[in-house]
């Protein structure tokens, strides 16, 4: 086993995610994905245990046109499952247009048993705990390429059709895989807003889950 390897596997043996996201996770690895889903991430899998055979570090960005809700919950999820199955990668998020990671995803997030503290006011970046260690994410919206991203060998994974069907060139990307997923946007202000945007953070998990404990 690649040195990393073992150290990761120790962090993780010693890593307890808080209560009610262990609930969470859970449920997520019990949902049932459907066959073209299965395909659909296929892709990404592969990328994995390719670099998993080099032993390189497994750089991914998550990308949606204003990195304020699919692209975050994606970055987010990636980062818990590769902890829990040990996986060598570092995640990251963007858009092409910053705005500011919706409150309504923040929400949902913090439903599901994240730790979450915010400074700033207009893009506000929130810090994201998981588990009782050090353990922490850093999300805000931002721009793919912004210095706080990997900027070269990555994968480009493309969470939203309109950012991929407009960025057709990535910089730096090694790989551009679509894994696009239903905007949760469309109940905004409705009576199932937390419902839709709980169910979508939960479909994420749940094949982020599936893609790492697969490598």
């Amino acid at each position: 086993m690649h040195v990393n390897q073992v150290q990761a596997a120790a962090k993780s043996f010693l890593m307890t995610f808080y209560p009610k996201l262990q609930e969470t996770i859970a449920k997520a690895e019990n949902l049932a994905i459907p066959s073209e889903r299965k395909e659909v991430l296929k892709p990404l899998i592969d990328y994995l245990r390719k670099k998993k055979g080099e032993g390189s570090t497994a750089h991914l960005n998550f990308i949606c046109t204003h990195n304020s809700r699919r692209s975050q919950f994606s970055q987010v999820w990636a980062e818990v499952a590769a902890a829990k199955y040990v996986v060598d990668v570092k995640t990251y998020s963007g858009g092409v247009e910053v705005t500011a990671c919706n409150p309504r995803t923040v929400a949902s997030l913090k439903r599901h048993g994240f730790q979450m503290g915010a400074f700033g006011r207009e893009n506000p970046t929130y810090k994201i705990k998981y588990a009782g260690g050090d353990e922490m994410i850093r999300a805000f919206s931002k721009l793919f390429d912004d210095p706080a991203n990997q900027v070269e060998k990555f994968a480009a994974i493309m969470t939203c059709d309109h950012a991929d069907e407009n960025c057709p060139f990535i910089p730096g990307a090694e790989i551009r895989i679509p894994v696009l997923y239903v905007d949760p946007k469309a109940f905004d202000d409705t009576a199932e807003e937390s419902t839709k945007y709980d169910e979508r953070s939960l479909q994420i998990a749940s094949e982020m889950f599936y893609v790492m404990r697969s490598i």
